[in-house]
């Protein structure tokens, strides 16, 4: 897997906001989960959000009255964000700055009483390297006691072990731009980066050769992975769930939700 085939990967299923806002509408619980923990902890100030997007947890929250303070690095995603809040009423609109840049640099010179990284975008940072910067930017973003948390799914071992050349087809789907769909995905993982490479094939039913691929790596975090990586940049964890209403982290859970803070130094 070469460098440039991560930058790919990494901004390619962003490029197209409407399917991807189609894709993610049913999930609700992360929403839900996000927009009480801002109410309960952002009341002096606005909340830090990575990876804001087109606003899928952004504009709920400004919604029930959270101000909001969003870095991207997709502008498609940006774009659609400005246009969706074109159609919120005003106070919505004025609650949310976005900001386009890098997690890894973008210093905001402001702190926050709750950072968030939600849906996987942790799983975009593909080395240590990016983890450090990206941790030391968090920190710099958070107030004494503020919060950061995060969400990312769990590596899943038979994922991990398919064959790259096999596809693993899906029932056809309505695509928002192509019509009807023919869907499948092959996953090659890189086993010393721990990169997970998933290539999701789209064939037009009524125009075949028109199909076209969508390219995603995910960064593969253990949960004890993670803890450590926390621990060894400055934070400490509160809380470590299995699902967003606080469940247990278990051997069911494909998500884990952590709350942590910084720790002195």
């Amino acid at each position: 897997m070469k460098d440039h085939e991560l930058r790919v990967g990494a901004l390619a299923h962003f490029e197209d906001p409407t399917y991807y806002t189609q894709t993610y509408a049913p999930r609700v619980a992360d929403v839900i989960h996000y927009v009480e923990l801002a109410q309960k902890l952002a009341k002096r100030g606005p909340v830090l959000e990575y990876g804001i997007g087109n606003g899928r947890i952004a504009i709920p929250m400004a919604r029930a009255g959270v101000r909001v303070v969003g870095i991207d690095h997709s502008r498609p995603m940006l774009e659609d964000l400005a246009r969706r809040l074109r159609e919120e009423r005003p106070e919505v609109r004025a609650r949310i700055e976005a900001r386009f840049g890098d997690m890894r640099s973008k210093a905001l010179g402001r702190r926050f009483d709750l950072v968030i990284a939600p849906f996987n975008v942790l799983l975009h940072l593909y080395t240590r390297r990016d983890v450090e910067r990206f941790l030391a930017r968090v920190r710099s973003h958070l107030t004494p006691r503020g919060r950061f948390v995060m969400d990312l799914s769990l590596p899943v071992p038979e994922d991990l072990a398919r064959d790259p050349s096999v596809a693993h087809g899906a029932p056809p789907f309505r695509h928002p731009t192509a019509g009807v769909v023919r869907y499948q995905e092959r996953f090659d993982y890189d086993r010393v980066r721990q990169i997970l490479f998933v290539t999701m094939e789209l064939t037009p039913k009524n125009a075949p050769n028109d199909a076209f691929v969508v390219p995603l790596a995910h960064r593969q975090f253990h949960p004890q992975e993670w803890e450590a990586l926390l621990h060894y940049n400055g934070f400490h964890t509160l809380h470590v769930y299995g699902d967003f209403t606080g469940g247990k982290l278990d051997n069911d859970s494909d998500v884990m939700v952590v709350h942590a803070r910084k720790t002195k130094r």
